[in-house]
Parts: C-alpha cells; sequence; structure tokens
C-alpha cells in the first residue's frame, strides 16, 4: 500500500493602491504686448508670469474667506534685470517699477488700468480695452506686472504697502528698448483651470 504526502502553499495577494482624486487649480496669464512707434507695429510679443504667494492669498480671501475684492488693477513696466519670484510682493517687489509714460486710462502720469470685460469661459481678459503705456523717455524694460488695491495703487512706482502683486513676469527675450514716444498696447488674459 502506498501513501502519498502533498504538501501545497495557498497564498492570497491584495494590491491596495491610493486613488488620487485631488484636482488642483492653476491661475494663468497670457500678456500679449504690441510696439509702436511713430503710428506703425514694429514689434509684437506674447509672454507668461508667475502669480505671486500674495496675489494667490488674495484670490482665495476675496472668494472663500469673506476678503475685500479690489476692484481696480493696473498695469506695470519695470526696470531692472531681474526675473520676479513667488516672494515679491506690492509692499516690497524685487524690481523698480518705470514710471516714464502716461496713458489713456486714467489720462495723464497714473498706472494704467486693466478693463477688462467680465468672465467667460473661465476667463477674463482686457482685449476690448487694451492698457495703452505712451513712453515719455528712452528706456530698456524688462518685464511687467498686474497690481492693484491700496490707497495711492494708481500712481506711478507705489510701493507704500496696502495693495497686492497678484503676478509678475520678466519679458521671455530678456529686455525690450523703448524710445520716448513709442506706445506699449498691453492685452492681458487671466484664466482659471482644473490641473
Amino acid at each position: 500500500m502506498s501513501q502519498k504526502l502533498t504538501f501545497g502553499v495557498v497564498g492570497n495577494a491584495e494590491v491596495i493602491r491610493n486613488i488620487h482624486t485631488a484636482q488642483k487649480m492653476r491661475y494663468h496669464t497670457v500678456w500679449h504686448f504690441e510696439q509702436w512707434r511713430k503710428g506703425k507695429l514694429i514689434d509684437k510679443w506674447s509672454d507668461e508670469n508667475i502669480c505671486t504667494d500674495e496675489g494667490i492669498t488674495y484670490a482665495l480671501d476675496a472668494a472663500f474667506s469673506s476678503g475685500t475684492a479690489i476692484g481696480t488693477w493696473y498695469v506695470i513696466i519695470y526696470e531692472d534685470d531681474i526675473t520676479p519670484v513667488a516672494g515679491d510682493t506690492y509692499a516690497s517687489p524685487s524690481y523698480t517699477e518705470c514710471t516714464a509714460y502716461t496713458g489713456a486710462t486714467p489720462s495723464g502720469a497714473y498706472r494704467q488700468q486693466w478693463v477688462e470685460a467680465g468672465v467667460a469661459s473661465k476667463s477674463l481678459t482686457n482685449s476690448a480695452s487694451r492698457a495703452t503705456l505712451d513712453m515719455t523717455a528712452t528706456k530698456t524694460v524688462y518685464g511687467y506686472g498686474l497690481v492693484g488695491g491700496g490707497s495711492a495703487a494708481s500712481t506711478l512706482g507705489d510701493a507704500a504697502g496696502g495693495g497686492t502683486l497678484f503676478c509678475a513676469g520678466k519679458f521671455s527675450s530678456g529686455s525690450k528698448d523703448v524710445e520716448n514716444g513709442d506706445t506699449l498696447k498691453v492685452t492681458i488674459t487671466l484664466t482659471g483651470a482644473d490641473v
């Protein structure tokens, strides 16, 4: 009589995987510039920028935490060969703002307003009313930004505090030379997106 002894191993395996369903929201801003000289378009380009920590904090506060919304935003350009960083603020930017221009909205020696036309398809733009900067001196400019709030936000070069630097960026070409009498026309489109 024969006997058989059988050994067997039964194993169970279970793969547990975390399903990541979190969504992220991104503010994306595209700037379109046109440089005009004596009535002729001599250059045009587009650039993107960073939203500062101050700008993101403002947006969250105004949207979700009963913060005060800023009613008017202004376009700025700057004269330093630097790249803005997330920690830049209205009161303590890393750049020196260019003040050698006048414009139409408001008229005179003021920062030019960003006159947007309301939200459509998760986007805001001033394409119907571009910011117009009429240069009053020959300069080399390196970048741009969007500021608002504070008691003197319309004043060229103001950094007294109380305002917000929402976003800023350096020209991808490095710099732009502008002459006295040149006009920069600026279109800004701000988009929110899930990423």
